[in-house]
């Protein structure tokens, strides 16, 4: 098995994701789907949902082997949520 490498610098391969995902991805998805991830073939548009990063990642290189995969958690700005969550001050 080869290794699939990077074709894009990660500022590139993130705004393709993002602009992949707002144009074409959102609108399909979003309706019912909350907290699901998408991963996204950032040079053909191809998507997989599934409860995690693993299982939708997965889903898409079974059927596009040479894919550039992105991920987004639909409702989030992240796949991941790094620290404690909510922060209180005062």
């Amino acid at each position: 098995m080869t290794a699939r490498q990077p074709r894009y610098t990660k500022a590139d391969h993130a705004r393709r994701g993002e602009e992949v995902y707002e144009q074409q991805v959102r609108p399909q998805v979003e309706n019912g789907n909350q907290g699901k991830v998408v991963a996204i073939d950032v040079d053909t548009g191809a998507f997989e949902m599934a409860e995690d990063t693993l299982a939708a990642s997965q889903r898409l290189l079974d059927r596009c082997p040479d894919a550039q995969v992105w991920c987004i958690r639909i409702g989030h700005r992240a796949v991941q949520r790094f620290g404690p969550g909510l922060v209180k001050t005062g």
